[in-house]
């Protein structure tokens, strides 16, 4: 029988268990429709779920369609379980996002999207409650296009010239084969959907089973049966213990047979599967043999772990979503935390994200949760499986950290008879990106195997900042040289060197504290708007209004975690219950009060005993310590370049020639979209002055100053973010988005012909599939189409970064958070209020010098006649007037 794996997702009371209810019920399944409200949903087996009448855990369902047999993991949609959800995405074949047809798109749907988007999963769409008053068929049509993907098409119209359209603008294959024949065969649009070109749009009411048995019927027709190897494969995505207690690995066969008896291995382990389960609800059928394409539990594994890949699958990379709350669980008066530590720890496995930790300098528990809500559900969870109350304090932000250059972190570790030298090059990554390990160090200076060791240290260890002691990410660390001894070195000594040189790469490095934000949506009474805008700007947050239906308003923005954590109650009692915010994590960036941060937390790194910041080294026949700040100098490899500043001017110089040519990256967007004010030279040309700290430190006064007397101007401009916040072209941006870019490229190029600097106008097209880079000249101006996955902020970011010493850059942007970070890079700023303004004075200063032009050379036939023709002309004239 043909298999399909399809999860259901959705923003939380969008219906997506009554529909996954609908669906078991129409299938045969079940022969009776559950509801949440009754509590006797199929799938919500667990007590708390029914209590809240909301998902928790993820569970399967198996039930059949003709000859196609769908196992639907059912996932949570509240925001606080986004981690559980997010893992059960890496087994999917499709998915199913579930939209309320009342509400529309909401912030959490947008998140699932762009989640679906990075695993690269198909998705079909099911627009819920179209059965309650004011939902209106083709504004959601269009709503969904606009905030999701044009590929998406409703298919309750198949067959119609219309439904064909709109296929065919969707791919170029399917263009031509609707200009050759007329329609589109069902095949080439299977194919389309499975390669996430088209999304497949279905209405109706979950709760009164309309549209569902269409919708049902559309998945088979147009999804494609994956095709399995032979060779064995399986990917965990959960753990989780029955009510014996019994550890179970759930797992999807990707390829081969599984047995019972059966030994699997993994990372580091070799166990035998004692039993197979195939789960329905809350059911289970035990079998001897599994085919490839089936989800199922097994029994007997008791080191498995989450994300794990089994056979030709590899490990599944760290989950995008993670917790970014920190809490002290407290324990009853008498409860020994020591005994209590293992308990957690099963629960740990199943919620890998939760991070239960035992800090033994403060004597507590610590665990990082999502939410509130996740807080409530694992007090109930540790009372019912070990009977203990557990309480939490108020909680802490979890705080990152990452650097803004580039530097060479050195270890050096060698007490008597040890040995081991290691040199990291330490990178600043885009935001999001994690930390990245990666070796460039010949083998003639450094074995193979010892640089995989040192590659393998790197990994196993969460490394501490030096500002907060906090998590570092979002930087790439390479091993570029090192050494070791051919008598003394042993495998410890190289794990001492590689935590000493990132550590003191990290004190060499300028810091920068990261905190978490939310991106939120907040619907509200539109006589509201003004105080929930003045409370966001308190918060650090920034905001606009997304949209006005009637009397109710849209706002969406983001801020500071720690800032609106608890906003939702406020929100509540001053809108009297008619006001929601929805949050969901945007992600990390630069702590709006870090000094205020760092000096409350208090942390010293270099009095933290367990990350030593310097190294080791040995002289008569001792060990010695030299502090961090020293350690260059009793190296013993040579250093992977002489100094940052070096490096510095070196990457530079490297990145020049294409600066002005086909460059511009990432991280260079970032920066670019918050820096722009040169051409506003009144109150900030004194500001734009001043000199980093670098080049305060690094770089003599008399050679700073002849840079600037030489450099060349640039004004780097967000096209998008232009576009948005000038009154006409957003206006016109609404009809035609060609016409907008064109008008703003028309004005930007008769700028350039008065401001006379170079003009760079960057493009997102990081949502264009395979997009390539695309970088072109438009009259006197540059214009640049970022690639796939690259957006504007991050292309000027990285153009500023790179050339922030070659060249005067200004920055056109009205993003305060960006702003602030494009100061930092000593770039200059210009708001796009304050860019319209230069603008229209540019075009007033060449209408009046046409004007002047014009007037001066106008040519009169007069003018060109000799005195004497001019006195006849006269006589003439005098002559018909009497």
């Amino acid at each position: 029988m043909k298999k399909l794996v399809i999860g259901i997702l959705a923003h939380v009371d969008a219906g997506k268990t009554t529909l996954s209810e609908s669906m078991l019920y129409l299938s045969g399944k079940i022969g009776k429709l559950g509801r949440v409200d009754n509590k006797d949903a199929y799938l919500d087996n667990f007590e708390l779920e029914r209590a809240r009448g909301i998902t928790i855990f993820s569970k399967q369902a198996i039930f059949e369609i003709g000859e196609t047999q769908i196992t639907l993991l059912d996932t949570p949609g509240h925001v606080d379980f986004s981690a559980e959800m997010e893992r059960t995405l890496q087994v999917l074949d499709y998915a199913i996002l579930v939209i309320s047809g009342a509400d529309g798109v909401q912030g959490h749907t947008k998140t699932l999207w762009r989640l679906l988007e990075m695993y690269k999963i198909p998705a079909f769409l099911f627009i819920n409650k179209m059965d309650q008053n004011g939902t209106d068929k083709a504004s959601l049509m269009k709503e969904i296009r606009k905030q999701l993907d044009d590929g998406c098409i409703d298919f309750e119209q198949v067959g119609t010239d219309e439904f064909y359209d709109q296929l065919a603008m969707c791919d170029e294959n399917l263009m031509e084969a609707y200009l050759e024949t007329g329609y589109i065969e069902t095949e080439k649009i299977k194919k389309a959907v499975k390669e996430r070109k088209i999304f497949p749009c279905f209405f109706g009411s979950a709760l009164k089973l309309t549209g569902v048995e269409e919708f049902m019927q559309g998945i088979v027709t147009y999804a494609c049966i994956p095709q399995y190897p032979d060779e064995f494969g399986a990917k965990i995505f959960k753990i989780s213990r029955d009510e014996q207690g019994n550890r179970l690995t759930h797992m999807k066969l990707t390829g081969g047979k599984l047995k019972v008896r059966d030994v699997l291995k993994g990372n580091g382990w070799e166990e035998k599967v004692n039993q197979i389960r195939i789960y329905s609800g809350h059911k289970f059928q035990a079998v001897n043999e599994i085919e490839a394409g089936s989800v199922f539990a097994v029994t007997g594994l008791s080191q498995s772990r989450p994300g794990e890949g089994l056979g030709i699958e590899k490990d599944s990379d760290t989950p995008i979503l993670e917790p970014v709350l920190s809490y002290q669980i407290i324990l009853p008066e008498g409860c020994d935390p020591r005994a209590m530590l293992p308990k957690l720890r099963m629960i740990e496995e199943e919620e890998p994200e939760l991070h239960i930790v035992w800090n033994e300098q403060l004597q507590e528990i610590q665990v990082q949760i999502m939410g509130e809500v996740q807080i409530e559900i694992l007090q109930s969870l540790i009372k019912s499986r070990f009977g203990v109350d557990v309480a939490f304090d108020a909680g802490r932000i979890v705080y990152k950290e990452t650097i803004a250059n580039v530097v060479e972190g050195l270890g050096h570790f060698e007490p008597l008879r040890h040995y081991a030298e290691v040199h990291l090059l330490l990178e600043p990554g885009e935001r999001g990106s994690g930390l990245q390990f990666a070796a460039n160090c010949n083998e003639d200076i450094l074995s193979k195997n010892w640089q995989r060791l040192i590659l393998t240290h790197l990994e196993e260890k969460v490394h501490k900042g030096v500002l907060t002691g906090s998590a570092i990410t979002d930087m790439k660390i390479t091993l570029v040289s090192g050494k070791a001894h051919e008598k003394h070195t042993q495998g410890g000594d190289f794990r001492e060197a590689t935590y000493r040189a990132v550590r003191q790469g990290l004190k060499e490095a300028e810091s920068i504290l990261l905190e978490p934000y939310y991106a939120f949506q907040l619907e509200l009474p539109e006589k509201m708007v003004g105080r929930a805008m003045t409370d966001i700007e308190k918060m650090h947050g920034t905001c606009e209004i997304s949209q006005i239906n009637g009397e109710m308003a849209v706002l969406v923005g983001s801020a500071p975690v720690v800032t609106m954590r608890n906003y939702n109650k406020e929100v509540v009692a001053y809108t009297k219950g008619l006001g929601r915010l929805f949050c969901t994590l945007k992600g990390y960036e630069p702590c709006h009060n870090a000094e205020e941060v760092i000096e409350s937390i208090g942390y010293d790194s270099e009095k933290d005993i367990e990350n030593p910041t310097g190294s080791i080294f040995c002289a008569h026949g001792a060990g010695f310590l030299v502090p961090w700040d020293q350690v260059k100098n009793y190296m013993h490899v040579e250093s992977y370049f002489r100094s940052k500043d070096d490096l510095s001017e070196q990457t530079v110089s490297n990145h020049t020639s294409y600066t002005q040519e086909r460059q511009i990256s990432l991280e260079e967007i970032d920066q670019i979209f918050n820096k722009t004010f040169y051409a506003n030279r009144g109150k900030k040309s004194g500001w734009k002055r001043r000199k980093t700290a670098r080049e305060s430190y690094y770089k003599p006064v008399n050679y700073v100053s002849i840079q600037k007397e030489t450099k060349e101007e640039f004004l780097l401009v967000d096209g998008y973010n232009i576009i948005y916040a000038w009154p006409e072209l957003n206006g016109l941006a609404d009809d035609d988005m060609d016409a907008a870019r064109m008008k703003l490229l028309d004005s930007l190029s008769n700028y350039q012909g008065i401001r006379k600097c170079h003009i760079i106008v960057v493009f997102d097209a990081y949502r264009v599939q395979g997009h390539r880079e695309e970088v072109t000249d438009y009259h006197n101006i540059r214009v640049v189409y970022t690639k796939e996955a690259q957006t504007a902020d991050q292309y000027i970011e990285k153009f500023a970064y790179d050339n922030q010493k070659k060249y005067n850059i200004t920055v056109a942007t009205s993003d305060g958070l960006q702003q602030i970070i494009i100061r930092g890079s000593g770039c200059s700023l210009l708001s796009a209020r304050e860019l319209k303004a230069e603008v229209d004075r540019a075009n007033e200063r060449i209408k009046k010098e046409y004007q002047e032009i014009q007037g001066k050379d106008r040519n009169h036939l007069i003018n060109t006649l000799s005195p004497e023709v001019k006195q006849q002309m006269g006589e003439l004239a005098k002559e018909e007037n009497d």
